[in-house]
């Protein structure tokens, strides 16, 4: 198999990219993984590279010995870089895959993560009929994965996506506008509900739930390059939802839907905010590792 155009050696008689292989520039890229610490190096190494590249991890691989430009070795020397600082892939390159659709970030939005779709697959099993016109409100829509992910699901559906930040509203537009979904999405700028009239079929929410004195103790991953409005939930970690809670029996629909992400270890004491907001439990969705990431309320009769 050929090498991409893009990868050609424009003349390998220069010697100046000489040695300059995928497969010399991965073992370099893992052994600075390595020494900085990182688990899996050489995984991480093949990973970084293809993202780099475009090409597919299983090409980086197979192909050790397709030769790159100078201008990709500089890229990739650059990414590593940024990588052995715990930047994160997805914040370098800009995009994330979530529920299978690409979102562009933006400094003000959360990096979504696989564990917050436990709330796209909760609120779509209990929906029922997905061709009726629900509407959607989705608290804190950061980069508007979770009302966009919905959307794409429910043709009928129509949503709007609330955030703080300026930046995350204009993230999300965008977002909705390459994903084809801008007919149906809007997202304004203001403070939780309070910019919200109306009532709606399903609420959701990705709330910041880290209590404000462990955040100096989370992965650098997360504390250096996610949004401080996305993590911070207060002294305990549960301020958003307070908030959250004392608004939803005026945004909900009666049988209508709340479900929001939980940090772990969070399910019992957001099921009592919510019950004392005069929300009934419907019951809470592991993620993939068997933590309770997701809760589900409605109204009370």
């Amino acid at each position: 198999m050929a090498p991409p155009a893009s990868l050609i050696l424009m003349s390998p008689q220069s010697g100046r990219l000489e040695g300059r292989t995928i497969g010399a520039v991965l073992s370099e890229a893992a052994a600075a993984l390595d020494a900085a610490g990182f688990d899996e190096p050489r995984r991480r190494a093949r990973r970084l590279v293809a993202a780099a590249l475009g090409l597919s991890a299983t090409e980086i691989f197979a192909h050790p010995e397709w030769l790159l430009s100078e201008a990709h070795a500089a890229q990739i020397a650059d990414i590593l870089h940024r990588s052995l600082a715990h930047e994160p892939l997805s914040r370098i390159f800009g995009t994330r895959e979530f529920w299978g659709l690409e979102f562009r970030l933006s400094a003000d939005t959360l990096d979504p993560r696989p564990e917050t779709e436990t709330v796209v697959e909760a609120v779509l099993a209990r929906v029922g009929d997905r061709r009726r016109p629900y509407r959607i409100l989705d608290l804190g829509t950061g980069s508007g994965c979770l009302v966009l992910a919905l959307l794409s699901e429910l043709p009928s559906a129509t949503g709007i996506g609330v955030d703080r930040a300026v930046g995350a509203a204009v993230a999300a537009r965008g977002n909705a506008q390459a994903l084809g979904l801008a007919g149906r999405a809007g997202f304004v700028v203001g403070d939780w509900a309070g910019a919200m009239a109306g009532r709606f079929d399903v609420v959701v929410a990705n709330p910041p739930y880290i209590a404000t004195g462990t955040i100096a103790g989370l992965a650098p991953e997360v504390r250096d390059f996610d949004p401080n409005l996305a993590l911070d939930g207060g002294a305990d970690g549960l301020a958003a939802y307070r908030e959250i809670a004392a608004a939803l029996p005026g945004l909900l629909v009666p049988g209508g839907l709340f479900a929001a992400e939980l940090g772990a270890g969070q399910d019992a004491a957001v099921a009592s905010i919510l019950h004392n907001a005069g929300l009934a439990v419907d019951g809470f969705v592991d993620d993939l590792a068997g933590i309770a990431r997701c809760v589900l309320a409605r109204p009370l009769a």
